[in-house]
């Protein structure tokens, strides 16, 4: 009984493919929000931040690339390895930008200070290795 409930589970859950859309989905959509804002508010903030610690301002402009067309590409499975290595290294260079004073530190509810930028890293880096699935443009064939 126990086996062939065992059984069971595993046929209906072993969906690698549909699992990697899922998590496409998840970070792509998740990140597009992020996008969306910095096009509403812009990003001389952003441009003020690297100008402060002597680099080029126009750097700025690359959020956009990370956090609206790397998502779209994600979400849809097109160069989905190579958006999601652009959607981390987004990720990582905004950590260094304005989280690594919340490096040491845990929130009021024990979280990590940089809980939500390691999720959304290791998430990129899951995409990177996992690649888009066959639920994706094309079929999955990566280009």
């Amino acid at each position: 009984m126990i086996a062939s409930l065992n059984n069971a589970f595993i046929r209906a859950t072993s969906h690698p493919d549909f699992g990697k859309l899922l998590l496409r989905l998840t970070f792509g959509i998740l990140m597009l929000f992020h996008g969306v804002a910095k096009i509403e508010h812009g990003v001389d903030w952003i441009a003020a931040m690297l100008i402060a610690k002597g680099l080029p301002g126009f750097i700025a402009y690359g959020v956009f690339v990370g956090e609206i067309i790397t998502p779209v590409l994600i979400i849809i499975g097109l160069f989905t390895r190579q958006a999601a290595f652009i959607y981390a290294f987004n990720l990582l260079v905004a950590t260094l930008l304005v989280g690594m004073d919340k490096f040491f530190t845990l929130t009021k509810v024990g979280a990590w200070g940089l809980e939500n930028e390691a999720l959304y890293f290791l998430g990129g880096l899951c995409i990177m290795f996992l690649g888009a699935g066959k639920y994706a443009l094309f079929g999955g064939k990566e280009k």
